[in-house]
């Protein structure tokens, strides 16, 4: 009995005594997983101007570090559907250390870079292409409840800034540039650049530097009045604006008399009778 335990206890297996199959698909592994890590941080390098070291995005980016731990919590949510309660709780995780929050179902793809990140949401079902550059507060969101594709799927080499917001299951074409803060629901046409809330194509790069000379967006501009026409146009009454001019003042009491407004608190009367409009023949100002 003892020799047939003893024969029954499992055997030491050495590393070369594996299946040179198996060692040949890990060391695939391995130097694919050093591939996509090395061009994570050649993005972060390229994409951000304040970076000045590998090392130190590595340790100290938080967007990279997000999208480290999603690869690994999307790996386990696509491989072994058993322990996608792991994977999610990897994924909250992250979102608490990062402030960044990727749902582990989403695809991502390769040197996706995530400048600042903090705020940052992807849906389950959103579809992230290459190269994509994306900064803080952007949100991949859906506005359909069910197990269907209701995030967004966004193309190579696209630009979100900074609060973009883009909504439901629709797709940004590649090369596309959304603006800061702009809201998109419908498809995106690529290499299009959309600003504005809600969004709208516009020509031109949500980046570029204002032209030579020009100091103030044309958006911006407000049309300058002499001093003396800014009185007179903001002393207009809107009785008086209906009747599209100011009557001329004459100095003359009218006869109309004035009359409060509805929900408006009532002033004391003059002593000497009530109030008139003293601006001619018109109708009576209301103050």
């Amino acid at each position: 009995m003892m020799k047939r335990a003893l024969s029954r206890r499992p055997q030491h297996v050495s590393i070369s005594e594996v299946d040179p199959m198996a060692q040949r698909l890990l060391r695939e592994r391995l130097r694919t997983i050093r591939e996509r890590m090395s061009e994570d941080l050649d993005a972060a390098m390229r994409e951000d101007p304040a970076a000045t070291s590998r090392f130190l995005v590595a340790i100290s980016y938080q967007g990279v570090h997000a999208i480290w731990s999603h690869r690994v919590a999307h790996l386990i949510w696509t491989r072994t559907p058993a322990l996608r309660p792991i994977a999610r709780l990897m994924s909250q995780a992250s979102r608490h250390w990062t402030g960044i929050e990727i749902h582990p179902g989403a695809t991502i793809g390769r040197r996706f870079f995530i400048d600042h990140g903090m705020g940052v949401v992807i849906g389950e079902t959103a579809i992230v292409g290459d190269d994509v550059l994306m900064y803080h507060q952007v949100t991949l969101g859906g506005r359909a409840r069910g197990r269907f594709k209701r995030h967004p799927t966004v193309g190579d080499r696209v630009l979100l800034g900074a609060g973009a917001k883009v909504i439901g299951d629709i797709t940004i074409g590649d090369d596309a540039k959304i603006g800061a803060n702009a809201l998109v629901v419908k498809d995106v046409a690529p290499g299009a650049v959309i600003v504005g809330i809600p969004s709208v194509v516009h020509s031109g790069d949500v980046i570029a530097m204002p032209p030579a000379g020009e100091t103030t967006p044309p958006r911006s501009r407000r049309r300058s009045l002499p001093l003396g026409r800014v009185r007179s146009a903001t002393a207009r009454s809107p009785l008086h604006a209906r009747q599209g001019s100011l009557p001329p003042r004459t100095g003359r009491v009218c006869d109309r008399v004035l009359t409060p407004r509805a929900g408006v608190r009532r002033r004391r009367r003059p002593a000497d009778g009530p109030r008139r409009c003293r601006h001619g023949d018109g109708p009576p100002r209301r103050r």
